[in-house]
């Protein structure tokens, strides 16, 4: 999908705010409130904007410790990775999983209240798999930028 520069400043004012009102983002825009619904619209139907959420404070929810896993798997087969995915997704201390290349097949972001709660999520994610042939870990000590922007800017 094409994106104009109005498309390009509603997408910029949501990642930033996306509890931004629909007169706010029309004057943002220069168009309408009719026709930022419409842009909104088309652009959640053709799953640009994927959802909108909330980014909370890890420690004032409990979350005080963040690691970075990465895993190494021990065959990759299709259904060996699905499987892999579908449980690290569905686990709540998982942030985020990604499927990468190098010497590992997966990177982790994870949280835990402290280090016997993520000694607990290392027991049901890796070593209670077979497949996992190995996992590194990195406690992080500050987190410095947190984000899910996408630059949508026009080259």
């Amino acid at each position: 999908m094409e994106l104009d520069q109005a498309d390009i400043r509603i997408l910029t004012a949501m990642q930033n705010n996306s509890r931004v009102g629909l007169e706010a983002l029309s004057e943002i825009a220069s168009l309408s409130v009719a026709s930022v619904q419409r842009r909104l619209k088309h652009l959640r139907d053709k799953k640009i904007v994927i959802k909108d959420i909330s980014i909370l404070d890890p420690e004032k929810v409990g979350q005080s410790m963040s690691f970075i896993v990465m895993v190494e798997m021990e065959r990759e087969r299709p259904d060996q990775i699905d499987a892999f995915v579908e449980v690290a997704i569905a686990h709540p201390q998982v942030q985020q999983c990604y499927y990468i290349t190098g010497e590992a097949d997966f990177c982790l972001i994870c949280t835990s209240r402290d280090m016997k709660e993520f000694e607990t999520l290392t027991q049901q994610l890796f070593f209670n798999n077979n497949n996992v042939r190995r996992f590194k870990t990195s406690v992080v000590m500050g987190r410095k930028k947190v984000s899910l922007s996408v630059d949508v800017r026009m080259k």
